[in-house]
């Protein structure tokens, strides 16, 4: 046996053996994919998607409630009649995805016979700051409305679709997704802020800064203050790129500073609570990754909640990122409510009470 092959096999064993102690490489290799697998499995499995859409009759004709009818056939959408002004509080509201409005006059057009004017225009509003939900819907009746146009054999297309935007504002597209940046940003800041309170207790820097005559209060204060400046520069840079590149406007300034400062609060003491509970700077690397994914992905700043199965969708009612973001969404751009800003506020509030008192009961300074 050659000097080669006695060395391989306990060298590999060792090397293995090093490998299986190295949590944080475990799970980036191992847990991490397995993860993903299993979260995007599962908001990709084919939930019952439904799609509440408010109906505004105005026209009150014969054709008015054939149209209602081929509408109501989809069974992505379930119609709620409302008036137009109901129909769109409720929107704003977070209690409807879309609002159909038929325009009076709709019967007179379609009875019209060698009618060569343009199409009667229905009226689709729907919330660009919820994309992939808007798009969908969107597609649908353009669907139905392109089958009601086919019926009607020999004559040129008599319905169209009028899209409008529930916002006031002229926004981009892209500009939508600037509050779930923000969103992002700041849980990142605070559950990652376990990672360096862990190395200095690894280190026994906290365990010699308790020593001194500075109160540890004072210490926690000045770590959670640094987070507090990160966020403000954060906010500045994201805002500040989404005002230049996507014309972004603000528009509840005081009101986004507020909630910025009680996220990034709020998060920090999620980090806290890692922190206490992390041995070791790898091990809080790793519950951090933990605690971020399930967040990032099941809190609907990227993936509508609708679009989940409905076995996930009261999770993602119980994370505060979900909150978070639907707060910066309604303060920055207008974006129909997941929850009533109060809530938003009275939720994440909660989140830091609690993680809080748990942090301020099991932190360890060595």
């Amino acid at each position: 046996m050659s000097r080669f092959t006695r060395g391989l096999l306990p060298l590999t064993i060792a090397n293995v053996k090093s490998y299986v102690r190295d949590r944080g490489a475990l799970f980036w290799t191992i847990a991490f994919p397995v993860l993903f697998v299993v979260l995007f499995g599962s908001l990709f499995s084919g939930g019952t998607t439904k799609f509440t859409v408010g109906w505004v009759d105005q026209d009150q004709s014969a054709a008015a409630t054939s149209l209602r009818q081929g509408f109501a056939a989809v069974s992505l959408l379930d119609l709620k009649d409302a008036n137009q002004d109901d129909a769109l509080a409720q929107m704003r509201d977070g209690k409807l995805d879309a609002v159909i409005v038929v325009p009076a006059g709709l019967g007179t057009a379609l009875s019209s016979t060698g009618s060569t004017s343009t199409p009667f225009q229905l009226i689709l509003y729907t919330d660009p700051s919820k994309q992939s939900a808007s798009g969908t819907v969107q597609q649908v009746v353009a669907q139905v409305v392109g089958g009601i146009n086919q019926t009607l054999s020999g004559k040129p297309p008599e319905l169209a679709v009028q899209p409008q935007t529930l916002q006031t504002q002229n926004l981009t597209n892209a500009a939508y997704f600037v509050p779930s940046i923000l969103a992002m940003a700041l849980m990142q800041l605070g559950v990652f802020a376990a990672i360096p309170l862990v190395a200095q207790r690894e280190k026994q820097i906290l365990k010699r800064l308790s020593a001194t005559p500075l109160a540890r209060s004072t210490l926690v204060g000045s770590n959670v203050f640094t987070r507090l400046l990160i966020a403000v520069v954060q906010t500045l840079i994201i805002v500040g790129i989404g005002a230049v590149l996507f014309g972004v406007s603000v528009l509840q300034p005081l009101a986004v500073a507020a909630l910025v400062v009680l996220g990034a609060v709020t998060f920090v003491s999620i980090g806290y609570v890692i922190a206490s509970y992390a041995r070791t700077e790898d091990s809080a690397n790793t519950l951090a990754s933990v605690v971020q994914f399930p967040l990032m992905f099941l809190s609907g700043i990227f993936f509508p909640i609708a679009f989940m199965p409905q076995w996930l969708q009261p999770v993602a009612a119980f994370l505060p990122l979900t909150y978070l973001g639907d707060a910066l969404r309604q303060t920055m751009v207008g974006g129909a409510a997941y929850a009533p800003l109060y809530i938003d506020v009275l939720v994440l509030a909660g989140w830091l009470a609690v993680t809080f008192l748990i942090s301020a009961r099991y932190f360890r300074w060595q």
